[in-house]
C-alpha cells in the first residue's frame, strides 16, 4: 500500500472517529518509534529497503524502548492511558495506520506478528528500580548523621 494524501493527523482523527479505543497521542508515538527503531538499524540494512522493514517484534521493542526512555517508571501508566495494554494492540494500531495509508505493508504482514513477544506492560517495566524508599519514623535522624538547623531531610 502507498502513503495517503492525507495528512497524518486527519487519518488519526478519522481512524478514531471509526474506532476511538486508543488515544491520539498512541498514534504518534508509535510513528515515532517507528521512526527511531528504523534509524537505530544497522548501515547495511538501512540501506536495503527489503531489510529496512521492521518486525511486529522489531516494533514492540523500539516502542518500548523510546516508552521507556521518554516515561521511565510512567511508561505502564501512560500506554494504559493510551489504551495500549497488549502487544495486539500495538499492531491493531499498526494496521488502522496501514488501512489509512499512512504506514505500508507487505501482503506478508500480519496482526499476528505482534504477538508471540514479551507481554508489553511488563516489558515496559523490566529492569526498572520499581522500589520506593520508606519513609522514616518520626524523630528517628538521618543515617548521614546531619539534620542541623535549616537542613531538609
Amino acid at each position: 500500500m502507498s502513503r495517503s494524501d492525507v495528512p497524518f493527523w486527519d487519518a488519526v482523527d478519522r481512524i478514531r472517529a471509526a474506532d476511538p479505543r486508543y488515544r491520539r497521542e498512541a498514534y504518534g508515538f508509535v510513528m515515532a518509534a517507528l521512526g527511531q527503531t528504523v534509524q537505530a538499524l544497522p548501515q547495511e540494512r538501512l540501506a536495503d529497503p527489503e531489510r529496512r522493514r521492521l518486525s511486529g517484534l522489531e516494533l514492540m521493542a523500539g516502542a518500548v524502548a523510546l516508552a521507556r526512555r521518554e516515561f521511565g517508571l510512567m511508561a505502564p501508566t501512560v500506554f494504559r492511558e493510551w489504551g495500549l495494554l497488549a502487544a495486539s494492540d500495538l499492531g491493531r494500531l499498526v494496521f488502522q495506520l496501514v488501512g489509512a495509508g499512512q504506514l505500508s505493508a507487505r501482503p506478508e504482514d500480519r496482526m499476528e506478528d505482534f504477538s508471540g513477544g514479551p507481554d508489553l506492560l511488563r516489558a515496559l517495566t523490566e529492569g526498572l528500580d520499581l522500589d520506593t524508599p520508606t519513609p522514616r519514623e518520626r524523630g528517628t535522624p538521618p543515617a548521614s548523621g546531619g539534620g542541623g538547623p535549616g537542613t531538609i531531610v
